[in-house]
């Protein structure tokens, strides 16, 4: 028995001195609490506590990537969507991130899916569709805001995917449709208008030099001559011979 309270004496000591010895990783911070009372924030390295009195709150200073979850939201032009992000933040303030809120991992996820809703349903769908950057830039501002007074950054909110109704996308599939058919149109018009403009322009030039226009016909000649065609019919015109029927008629 005499033996027994110098042995239950070091094992005790080392339990406390076990639990007053902490060490925190560089990336990680103590807030530390004496009897309830917000002292300090300790780190990285080796953190001694006191024991009973002293108590610390493990904090990550790493940047945070939470999904945030899809939310069913109506835009502005009555669409219902179905829209999902994923959030990026840091905590910069450790001991306001413990103290001014409870959980703040649930209050920051919480704010921006109320956030996220909130913009999107103040925007029309081709808003959301072909200005996203503008929103997920509306998004970020509207939480670093809020989350602020918690010690928290909010570095950029990124949306992924956006789900629209089964008939709203046959809609859009058809108006993308009608939209190509209109541009070919347009394509095929403006084509014929430019060929219309080039034949124009090459009549004026034969009315003005006719040669042109008998060399065109013997240029059509040589194309028709080089086909396998075993007969051939094709008119002569008068402007051809009528060099040779004034010569002759000055013969005689």
């Amino acid at each position: 028995m005499p033996f027994l309270f110098p042995g239950t004496f070091l094992i005790l000591f080392i339990f406390v001195l076990a639990n007053s010895l902490r060490i925190l990783r560089e990336y990680e911070r103590g807030v530390i609490f004496r009897l309830g009372r917000f002292v300090g924030v300790r780190g990285p390295g080796l953190i001694l506590l006191i024991p009973f009195i002293e108590r610390m709150v493990k904090v990550s200073l790493r940047t945070v990537a939470m999904d945030v979850p899809p939310q069913d939201v109506i835009t502005r032009d009555n669409v219902s969507v179905r829209v999902n992000a994923v959030l990026y933040f840091r905590v910069v303030e450790p001991e306001r991130a413990i103290i001014d809120v409870e959980n703040f991992l649930f209050a920051t996820s919480q704010l921006a899916q109320t956030t996220l809703r909130s913009v999107v349903g103040q925007a029309e769908l081709d808003e959301l569709l072909s200005k996203r950057d503008q929103l997920n830039t509306q998004v970020q501002t509207i939480l670093d805001e809020a989350t602020d007074q918690w010690g928290i950054k909010v570095m950029t909110v990124e949306m992924k995917d956006v789900d629209l109704p089964m008939e709203m996308k046959r809609a859009m599939a058809k108006q993308a449709e009608a939209e190509r058919e209109r541009r070919a149109k347009v394509i095929h018009a403006d084509g014929e208008f430019q060929a219309s403009k080039r034949l124009s322009e090459a009549a004026a030039n034969i009315e003005e030099h006719p040669i042109a226009l008998q060399l065109r016909f013997l240029q059509a000649l040589t194309e028709v001559a080089a086909e396998n065609n075993s007969t051939m019919i094709f008119p002569v015109p008068i402007d051809l011979l009528t060099p040779y029927l004034k010569k002759g008629v000055q013969e005689d």
